[in-house]
């Protein structure tokens, strides 16, 4: 579940999404794909919620973390925008297809913010929009080199597997390791020559991607108990994955500090501190803000981003 997601009285979703429409223009009625109360949404209400359907959010910042890292390391302005567009029709394709697959589910759950669950949009309609975004994804990446699509690809069919089949399992958090540490893979791969990219590169990210699962999935682990979902984070509560969490972060940014050649400079040293300080704090305030511990690991991966640019994502 998306770390935006809120849960509300059943039907509240729909009442918000049915007033928000009367604005809209014409309005046609919808049967929500969840067997709920029919919503009136006129055009402008669907393209809305289309556009709110794909997980804007995540899909936008993996996308300028992909953006960040190709420009970065040298690919240039056309060569960026190519890697660009691959990462954010990839994270289209995954974000529609999440709400798409689970829209009777949140309907049940009663969600707020799922355009697919609440009637905004049709749930077949952002089937349709996942399967263009795909379609697209596919030459795009192989465009950036057929290693490189390969492999961004295969991060893509990862994330398509959880939202089908392991976001529920002991398995959750395979798909995000493997999707994080692709992507410097991916960008390396793209680089004339496709040199190999660095270990601690892949490492660092695998390890953010794992930390993000958990972050993600901690303000809503009741709810997402509630609806069925037994991933790792719901496995070992929200006392396990807040203890759990500093972990990867920590590991994420000693990889990126201590795994060059050579002893580790000033700004390894000081990266390493200020990550430990935000990955512990970020647990230690989800009580007071439920937030707090995503806020924390967005803050250390722009620690990291800052850390890994200045080593470089590939090598000999």
């Amino acid at each position: 579940m998306d770390a935006t997601d809120r849960v509300s009285p059943a039907g509240a979703g729909t009442a918000g999404t049915a007033g928000a429409a009367g604005t809209a223009g014409a309005q046609p009625v919808d049967a929500d794909p969840a067997g709920a109360v029919p919503v009136r949404v006129g055009r402008r209400g669907r393209v809305m919620g289309l556009a709110l359907a794909c997980h804007p959010g995540p899909a936008l910042a993996v996308t300028a973390l992909g953006c960040a890292l190709a420009l970065g390391s040298g690919l240039g302005g056309p060569r960026s925008a190519l890697v660009t567009a691959a990462v954010l029709t990839g994270q289209l394709s995954v974000g529609w297809c999440n709400d798409a697959y689970d829209a009777r589910r949140d309907a049940d759950a009663g969600r707020r913010g799922k355009p697919a669950a609440d009637g905004t949009v049709e749930a077949r309609a952002v089937w349709a929009a996942a399967a263009i975004a795909l379609a697209l994804c596919v030459p795009l990446s192989l465009a950036c080199g057929a290693l490189a699509g390969a492999v961004h690809l295969a991060a893509v069919a990862a994330a398509w597997l959880y939202n089908l089949r392991l976001k529920a399992t002991a398995l959750s958090w395979m798909p995000y390791v493997a999707g994080f540490g692709a992507l410097p893979a991916a960008v390396a791969l793209s680089l004339p020559g496709g040199p190999w990219p660095r270990w601690w590169t892949v490492s660092a990210g695998a390890l953010l991607g794992f930390a993000a699962h958990l972050a993600d999935t901690l303000p809503d682990i009741a709810a997402d108990r509630a609806a069925g979902i037994r991933g790792l984070p719901h496995r070992l509560g929200a006392r396990g994955t807040r203890l759990l969490l500093p972990a990867p972060l920590l590991g994420a940014t000693a990889v990126l500090a201590f795994g060059p050649p050579g002893p580790p400079d000033a700004g390894g040293a000081a990266a390493l501190v200020l990550a430990g300080t935000v990955a512990l704090a970020g647990p230690a305030l989800g009580r007071r803000w439920r937030k707090a511990a995503l806020a924390g690991a967005v803050a250390v991966a722009a620690v990291d981003l800052a850390l890994l640019l200045a080593r470089g994502v590939a090598g000999s």
